[in-house]
């Protein structure tokens, strides 16, 4: 008993100094103020190619959704390939995979030709990638900081030590995604940076979606860096760790000997086939234009404002709430609490058609989201809200109590009325609307709508979800409806026993305000 004792008042102790000391526990931000290099005329390539389409929509933004992951990848690397000027990339994940080597090489290339690059990550994810990270950031043209990082690099008990010591300032991530070339193009959307982002695993891929902008949504994007790249939570990677030369040409090489296997050949053979990559390459793609088009993000310091007016989850709340007609959401990780289940329910009995697309139990790659959803499915079905759950595809089956296998649902975006809209990184879930940063695309355009809701609609589609309602007992049924007859099933569908009791006793815990 006494040595419980020790362990827990070390613990209230070490948690204590965190609420005491968090500034002089944090890494500070000791980075030289750096903004966005403002376009010019006819600079660069991408420049001189969007001038006239730009002079033709004088004060408007032109946007495309990137539902493909192909296109999606494409969209990156050829702004990348095309910029002269500079990159600023803000993500929360990036991996070192296929994918994420290849999109690194291009920036590379981009500093060797004379290109700024910018790189934010968070840094939740970044554990073991330090030497990686500081051979790009040893290149004179790019500098790499992270968001709220760990002070300590390596794992083991120091890490743990801090984890616990920072335990309520660690928790808020930036969970931001952002690729700007020339501060005249951004995609902005749901997308980190990984194989199963962008249909480059044989494993698993997202079904997620972007905006692919040029015009003055952009500077919203790069005004959005810059406040982040600026604030006091983004720390230089040199400040916390060192490389030498021979760590920068050993990951290049690397990177080399990555683009050069045999999956790098046919997977860019497959971006290259693309119909809107070769729509674009032939200047047949047809933007939706508009002025009600804009990119918002939280605060980069959301975790120490107490003004909420300039919270996104406030933004989006309001413009749900509007909705007259129809509210069509979708969300992966769909936590709605007492409040949001309220408001969704209580448009549904003014007659308003409200659906949520979100991921199945078996879909799901965080089953303790799964379990706070669980609990508000009977009181959203009973109020009029239309639940649809993706099917997990593929040929891997369930994987236990922890994966998900096949296909997930990574798409963050809603469209209320056919007109007002959104798509971006926000999760309907208390972490994003409370804990991590988050951004995306805000729009007024019944283009773009239309666009949002055939995507809403694809992904309720009977192939792709089931169709959630309560039987005659008041139990909840699945419905899948690609079957002929239709199979209605009565336990979360393909989730084997052990994830299903793993979520039943995350229900349990009280952790809804962490997910």
């Amino acid at each position: 008993m006494r040595g419980a004792a020790a362990v827990v008042l070390a613990l209230v102790a070490l948690v204590g100094s965190g609420l005491l000391f968090n500034e002089q526990l944090a890494p500070p931000a000791t980075g030289e103020p750096g903004y966005a290099l403002p376009p010019q005329p006819a600079q660069t390539a991408i420049d001189r190619e969007l001038a006239p389409i730009l002079a033709a929509h004088p004060g408007e933004t032109g946007a495309l959704l990137l539902a493909d992951g192909l296109d999606a990848f494409a969209a990156r690397a050829m702004s990348a390939r095309r910029a002269g000027r500079s990159l600023d990339l803000q993500y929360y994940i990036w991996n070192d995979d296929l994918a994420g080597r290849l999109l690194a090489r291009e920036a590379h290339a981009a500093a060797e030709r004379g290109v700024r690059v910018r790189i934010l990550l968070d840094d939740l994810t970044a554990q073991g990638r330090d030497p990686q990270w500081m051979a790009l950031d040893a290149h004179p043209r790019i500098e790499l900081r992270l968001y709220n990082p760990f002070r300590n690099r390596g794992g083991g008990l120091e890490r743990g030590v801090e984890l616990v010591q920072r335990a309520f300032s660690i928790n808020h991530r930036m969970h931001n995604k952002a690729w700007i070339a020339d501060g005249r193009v951004a995609v902005i959307g749901g997308r980190n940076i990984g194989e199963e982002y962008f249909e480059a695993s044989d494993a698993v891929n997202f079904h997620d979606l972007d905006l692919l902008l040029f015009g003055p949504a952009v500077d919203d994007a790069s005004a959005i860096f810059d406040a982040f790249w600026n604030s006091a939570a983004a720390v230089p990677i040199d400040a916390l760790h060192e490389a030498t030369p021979q760590e920068l040409a050993g990951f290049l090489t690397r990177a080399d000997d990555i683009a050069l296997q045999a999956r790098a050949a046919p997977y860019l053979a497959r971006v290259a086939a693309s119909p809107n990559v070769r729509a674009y390459l032939d200047g047949a793609l047809q933007p939706h234009w508009g002025r009600d088009i804009e990119v918002v993000s939280d605060p980069p310091l959301k975790a120490g404002d107490d003004d909420r007016g300039d919270w996104l989850a406030t933004r989006l709340l309001a413009g749900m709430g509007e909705a007259r007609d129809k509210a069509l959401l979708v969300s992966p990780y769909f936590v709605p609490g007492q409040a949001l289940t309220g408001r969704l329910t209580a448009l549904a009995a003014a007659g308003v058609q409200v659906g949520v697309v979100t991921n199945s139990l078996a879909a799901n790659d965080v089953p303790a989201v799964h379990s706070g959803y669980a609990r508000y499915r009977e009181p959203l079905l009973r109020g009029g809200v239309r639940l649809y759950e993706m099917k997990a595809r593929g040929d891997h089956g369930d994987h236990g109590a922890f994966g998900s296998s096949g296909a997930s649902l990574h798409t963050k975006a809603f469209v209320v009325d056919d007109r007002h809209g959104f798509v971006g990184s926000f999760n309907l879930d208390p972490r994003s609307a409370n804990l991590n940063t988050e951004m995306g695309v805000l729009f007024d355009h019944p283009g773009l709508a239309a666009g949002v809701r055939d995507e809403y609609l694809r992904l309720a589609s009977p192939p792709v979800s089931y169709w959630l309602y309560l039987g005659d007992d008041g139990g909840l049924r699945w419905l899948d409806r690609a079957t002929q007859p239709p199979t209605v099933l009565r336990d979360e569908p393909d989730a084997a026993w052990p994830r299903r009791a793993l979520a039943t006793v995350l229900g349990w815990l009280p952790i809804e305000s962490q997910l």
